[in-house]
């Protein structure tokens, strides 16, 4: 029940901080550096297997190991895997494609970290919450 919770909580709460980044926050940015490899539309599918993955690992190596009444390991270990992941994908692209900004990699990797870590402390803290 635990991991189905956290699971689902996680999805919700990272869904709602990534939207907030790429539809508020960043599109100008990605536009402005990366505007020549942005496809028009997103692939769809592509992405929600993506987040289907991203929230699978989240919660199998960060938060399921870590769930305790300690929140700074969670911070830290959320904000550790989504600097790896998201440095695993720019790093990529900056090391095979002739026009990737440096900007958006250390960017993203920022995001990365900030974005996984404050969401991994908050479904902790709810599904601590929830679960009672």
């Amino acid at each position: 029940m635990e991991f189905i919770l956290s699971y689902a909580v996680f999805a919700v709460v990272f869904g709602l901080v990534d939207a907030i980044w790429l539809v508020k926050v960043s599109k100008q940015f990605y536009q402005k550096e990366i505007g020549s490899l942005l496809a028009k539309k997103p692939d769809m599918t592509a992405a929600v297997v993506f987040y289907a993955l991203y929230v699978l690992g989240v919660t199998v190596f960060v938060l399921q190991p870590a769930m305790t009444d300690e929140y700074w390991p969670v911070l830290a270990m959320g904000a550790l895997f989504g600097a790896v992941a998201y440095a695993t994908y720019d790093l990529t692209n900056q090391a095979t494609l002739k026009h990737w900004s440096k900007k958006v990699t250390v960017v993203d990797i920022a995001w990365g970290a900030f974005a996984t870590g404050l969401a991994a402390v908050i479904t902790a803290l709810l599904t601590n919450w929830i679960l009672g």
